[in-house]
């Protein structure tokens, strides 16, 4: 009784300390005080009941003591486990449906230790799994490669759609050839071992899933590469490629594949977590080296390949960037491999999923942007074909289209090019490309680019709008004839506006993007005064012109004499006029040497026919005789663009030697050479016919003393 007491007062005084505590002013109770106060209540049923109650209020809540679990799995145990469940779930559900029990004892009992009875346990477990495995596998491929050679010889023939259903279908035997021997591997691990029918080891689960993982993804590797089958190959590659590729591709997704996905979790589980990563390290060296191993292998095949691939592109910018690449490409790609190998080994659990999808998202657009720009290419190098209508209609904006479109797929090639820098530099997380554009300043800057490159698309559109419209209006074919004085104006503004559109576009792109342009206009300003006082020459050429241009006096395709060249009007701008003369020659007059400007081709022209006869001739058969020449060239198809009688002023010289008559045509603008050539050789035609003799100067020779040489020019 008395330890009781005194056991009873040792828990009193642990849960009646905070209440004491927090009585003010409370005065101290001795120790035997106390034991009295504790047997009073004891003996006091009501007080003894009150105590019971507030010990148990303040007697902490028992905690259910729960068994350790392990958390720190990794995705393939985990995974693992979860398989084991469903497997033995479904075992446990088809034996209590059938009532069909398959017993077996197990292979060894006996007086052997706990350790070397599990580690027994599992080798024949794994063992049986692993035989029924991969041998049902190699009996189901053999029998799947029977079939798939039958497609592939019916595909020799085959094109377009159906090729791809014998791709689809051979792709289709093989997954199944692989879904039957992890099934069958898993109704083995399930039915066979040590363990209890219906239960399965988590490292049978590892092996099943590993295999399922792995040969999926070596199946999408044969079905791509095809290297027994080339009528099923996807990839325009040759056979010895394709078996060489597909050979190392598979022998390293195997060594991966079973070393992170069954070997190291079950060496986790078997033997230690450091034995597990002694493994991994070994295994992940080992790749790195045949990785370098191949890349130095294909160095030059790859070199030589991008060599070509610049060379179709006729070496441009973005040839010259591939062939760049496959000079250094191989340095690139082992310096990836070692610095994959060294992230590993720094952090292998966050680093390298990270680089690996990092990787495996940076091919994804490198892929996508080269589909983008492949079809950039082959719009660029197809061309724009224009209906037959438009084409007559503007038959110089094709050609005019063929050579905007390039310069813009150009652009838009190379911002494909940069969009996929910079998906490479978020992923890799070089910098964070959507937080920043997604800022204000980012929102700005694009928003300026935009700006300025929206405001240069339509300065372009507008050129070869104004352009296109300025060629319909001269184009002869439609509509009405242009007259010459709508060429020269049509082309002087057309080529005004284009250099009024280039320089209100630049400046307006450079304000977008944040270029102060009031400096550029000041200093402009100051440019345009200094070449004014320092080109004087050029600014007479262009006032000139202007004068020019208003008064009318000469337009493209006018007969001109001008600084003493004649010939017609070729071309016509604000500071020179270029004319062709009879011999084909052209002649680049600037306006400032202009001082007259003689136009034959202005409202109408007249040919001027001056005809000289010997003094003895009638002059009224003369003048018959022209007349009659003129109703000849009447009768003639000349008629057309004859405007008047003959014009017949009749004699109008007397000369030492001749009588000179004159007679003149009126035709149409520059029309008056063609009736001239014609009348003047009637009237010669004629002369002759009608005995009327022109002054052909008459050489005699008189002998005399002196030998003198008498020369009668009316002589006949």
């Amino acid at each position: 009784m008395r330890l009781l007491s005194r056991l009873l007062f040792v828990v009193f005084l642990t849960f009646s300390a905070p209440a004491l505590a927090q009585e003010v002013a409370a005065p101290a109770v001795s120790t035997d005080q106390a034991a009295e106060e504790l047997i009073r209540i004891l003996e006091d049923d009501t007080a003894r009941a009150a105590l019971i109650e507030r010990l148990k209020q303040t007697a902490p809540e028992a905690v259910e003591e729960t068994p350790e679990v392990i958390t720190d799995f990794s995705i393939a145990r985990r995974l693992a486990e979860y398989t084991r469940s469903v497997a033995e779930g479904a075992s446990g559900t088809v034996r209590a449906l059938g009532g069909v029990f398959v017993n077996f004892q197990q292979a060894f009992s006996g007086a052997l230790s706990a350790d070397y009875a599990g580690l027994r346990e599992l080798l024949i477990n794994l063992v049986t799994v692993a035989i029924g495995l991969f041998g049902s596998f190699l009996i189901l491929r053999l029998i799947a490669n029977a079939i798939i050679a039958r497609l592939a010889q019916r595909a020799l023939n085959q094109r377009g759609f159906r090729r791809f259903g014998s791709i689809g279908m051979a792709l289709l035997i093989d997954a199944v050839t692989v879904v039957l021997a992890w099934a069958l591997g898993y109704i083995l691990a399930l039915n066979a071992g040590t363990y209890p029918n219906g239960q399965m080891g988590i490292n049978q689960t590892l092996l099943l899933n590993a295999f399922l993982i792995v040969e999926l993804s070596k199946l999408v590797i044969r079905t791509v590469l095809a290297p027994r089958f080339t009528a099923l190959r996807l990839l325009p590659v040759g056979d010895d490629n394709a078996a060489y590729w597909s050979f190392w591709s598979s022998h390293i997704l195997s060594l991966l594949g079973y070393t992170f996905l069954f070997i190291s979790p079950m060496l986790t589980g078997i033997i230690s977590v450091s034995a597990a990563a002694a493994v991994q390290v070994l295994v992940m060296a080992t790749t790195i080296t045949i990785g370098i191993i191949i890349v130095l292998q294909n160095k030059d095949d790859v070199r030589n390949w991008l060599a070509e691939v610049s060379a179709r592109r006729n070496h441009d910018g973005l040839g010259r960037l591939v062939a760049s690449v496959g000079h250094h490409w191989h340095v690139l790609a082992i310096a990836y491999l070692l610095a994959l190998l060294v992230v590993w080994f720094a952090n292998p659990d966050e680093a390298l999923p990270f680089m690996l999808g990092a990787t495996a998202q940076s091919l994804i657009a490198v892929a996508v942007g080269s589909l983008i720009i492949t079809f950039i290419s082959r719009f660029v190098t197809v061309g724009l074909r224009l209906p037959d209508d438009v084409r007559n209609r503007l038959p110089l904006l094709e050609t005019r289209l063929q050579a905007f479109v390039p310069g813009v797929m150009t652009v838009v090639r190379w911002l494909v090019i940069g969009c996929i820098l910079v998906s490479i530099g978020q992923i890799w997380g070089l910098f964070n490309f959507v937080d920043w554009i997604a800022s204000d300043e980012g929102l700005y800057v694009a928003g300026s680019i935009v700006s300025a490159a929206l405001i240069v698309l339509v300065a372009i559109i507008l050129h070869v709008v104004v352009a296109s419209w300025v060629e319909y209006r001269l184009n002869t074919q439609t509509g009405k004839m242009p007259t010459p004085r709508e060429k020269t104006l049509l082309n002087l503004f057309k080529n005004a506006f284009s250099i009024a559109l280039a320089i209100f576009g630049t400046m307006l792109a450079l304000a977008q993007i944040g270029v102060n342009i009031a400096p550029l206009l000041a200093g402009a300003g100051v440019v345009g005064l200094a070449i004014g006082f320092g080109a004087q020459k050029l600014v007479q050429d262009i006032i000139t012109g202007i004068f020019i241009q208003f008064e009318n006096v000469m337009n493209e395709g006018d007969a001109v004499e001008v600084a003493g060249r004649s010939g017609v009007v070729e071309k016509l701008t604000i500071r020179s006029v270029t004319i062709r003369d009879m011999t084909g020659t052209i002649h680049l007059i600037p306006f400032s040497s202009v001082d007259q400007v003689s136009n034959m081709v202005r409202g109408f022209s007249f040919y001027v026919a001056e005809f000289e006869v010997a003094y003895d001739s009638d002059i009224e058969a003369v003048k018959k005789t022209m007349r009659d020449a003129f109703d000849g060239l009447m009768e003639t198809d000349h008629s057309a663009v004859i405007l008047d009688d003959l014009d017949l002023p009749g004699l109008i010289a007397l000369t030492p030697a001749s009588m000179k008559l004159r007679a003149r045509i009126k035709t149409l603008a520059g029309k008056q050479w063609g009736p001239g050539r014609f009348y003047s050789e009637t009237v010669k035609r004629l002369f002759a016919e009608r005995g009327i003799r022109t002054p052909t100067p008459r050489v005699s020779y008189v002998p005399g003393a002196s030998g003198l040489i008498e020369a009668d020019p009316a002589a006949s």
